[in-house]
């Protein structure tokens, strides 16, 4: 397709960006905050722009789902061209970016965060029923209000949640919305006749050892009936059953049938089919680079961040927050602009909500290493700790629309090769 296109339906920046997410939006700002005279293009479809991490919090009646939706031309930065456009493919040796409408962009630098694609169909009968007969989910912002519309209305019956195989963004959101919907159902004594189940269909409850003990004692708390190594592979709405194939260590199988008056469904998550199909996928179909200057690593003027990058770590908005200014110093890097490469240490954030009013704030890099931002005798993220529900309700979406999104890097300077070395 690429040798077919005219100079008339080809335009160029000197760096493209693919995706105006947190990601996008975040390194795009990062990028003319260093340098306004930059040529920046960002590509993406979207009408709005969600913060999506506030919809644990609207699925518990804490935030409303307009709250965390703003026009996607507001949050555009200022003097950054918004191709609003899909993208088709790649072709990383002409280094262009080919659009659904036949156009190409051209670049010198590119910068790929589209984000995942959360996989609906992969579950059979669930896209049918999903936000009616009880089966909801808080990955979806017109889903996330129905899930505190159930919360309130069940008095009594089966709670399910579950949670896929990785990866998945935001890896405890699955839980907070068991947590919060048990808390509720605590404080208003209908917990007991509602019982809670939690299918998860990995091996451990929280990826990093640390924060397990703290989050044991609130499903102790609500008695929640812990499942491990099960699958979600089928949903029957109008009959509310649901169908998990259970893969225990020895490697057999087994399917189960569970009744439920409420079901809270993750899908499983995948890099979308423009990502999968092009060259720049690994063979799980991710964008494939360099886990510490987040270049390609096979193409040297490609960089990707955020959820579609195959970094090993948490796929989160504080994960994106601290990938944009490495993305932004090293394009620059690239382009004879900066003299010194920046890397990113694997730092993701997950602020486990485990009851109205508390949070367990889980901070780790590459490895699972703790990276607290704060002193622990200030805020221990090992502990549910009222302070982290106040950074979570009232100090991360300032942060993220006026700090991450407008290039303002708190708590997010990056760092230096010469600062530490790899």
């Amino acid at each position: 397709m690429p040798a077919m296109l005219s100079p008339a339906n080809t335009d160029h920046h000197k760096v493209v960006i693919v995706g105006a997410g947190a990601a996008g939006i975040a390194t795009a700002s990062s990028l003319v905050s260093r340098d306004p005279s930059l040529d920046v293009a960002l590509i993406d479809p979207a009408d709005v722009h969600y913060y999506q991490p506030g919809w644990t919090m609207v699925g518990a009646g804490v935030f409303t789902a307009p709250s965390t939706a703003r026009t996607m031309a507001s949050t555009i930065p200022r003097g950054v061209r918004w191709v609003k456009a899909r993208v088709q493919g790649f072709d990383p040796l002409g280094q262009l970016v080919i659009l659904e409408d036949g156009r190409a962009i051209s670049y010198e630098q590119l910068v790929v965060c589209p984000g995942l694609t959360l996989d609906w169909a992969a579950i059979d009968g669930l896209s049918e029923t999903l936000g009616r007969n009880g089966v909801t989910s808080n990955y979806r912002y017109d889903l996330a209000p129905y899930t505190w519309e159930l919360v309130q209305k069940l008095k009594q019956g089966r709670a399910v949640f579950s949670q896929p195989p990785m990866p998945i963004k935001c890896a405890g959101a699955p839980q907070k919305a068991l947590y919060l919907s048990c808390d509720h159902w605590l404080r208003n004594g209908h917990l007991g006749a509602v019982k809670a189940s939690f299918f998860n269909a990995g091996a451990v409850l929280f990826g990093v050892a640390d924060y397990v003990p703290a989050l044991m004692k609130y499903i102790e708390k609500y008695a929640v009936d812990l499942n491990f190594s099960h699958r979600l592979v089928a949903v029957d709405g109008p009959n509310k059953r649901v169908t998990f194939v259970r893969t225990p260590p020895d490697g057999s199988s087994e399917t189960r049938i569970e009744a439920f008056d409420m079901l809270h469904v993750v899908p499983p998550q995948v890099a979308p089919a423009f990502i999968r199909e092009s060259p720049l996928a690994d063979n799980g179909g991710w964008v494939d680079v360099d886990p510490h200057t987040l270049r390609h690593r096979k193409y040297t003027n490609i960089h990707a961040l955020g959820d579609v990058a195959n970094t090993s770590n948490a796929k989160t908005a504080a994960a994106a927050r601290k990938q944009a200014p490495v993305v932004a110093n090293n394009v620059l890097v690239a382009l004879g602009r900066l003299p010194t490469l920046a890397q990113y240490d694997g730092y993701g954030s997950c602020p486990l909500t485990v009851e109205r009013g508390k949070i367990v704030l889980a901070e780790f890099t590459y490895g699972g290493k703790l990276a607290p931002s704060f002193p622990s005798w200030l805020l221990d993220g090992r502990k549910p700790t009222r302070l982290a529900w106040l950074l979570k309700a009232q100090a991360l979406p300032p942060l993220y629309w006026q700090g991450m999104l407008k290039g303002r890097e708190w708590l997010a300077r990056p760092q230096l090769v010469a600062e530490g070395g790899q």
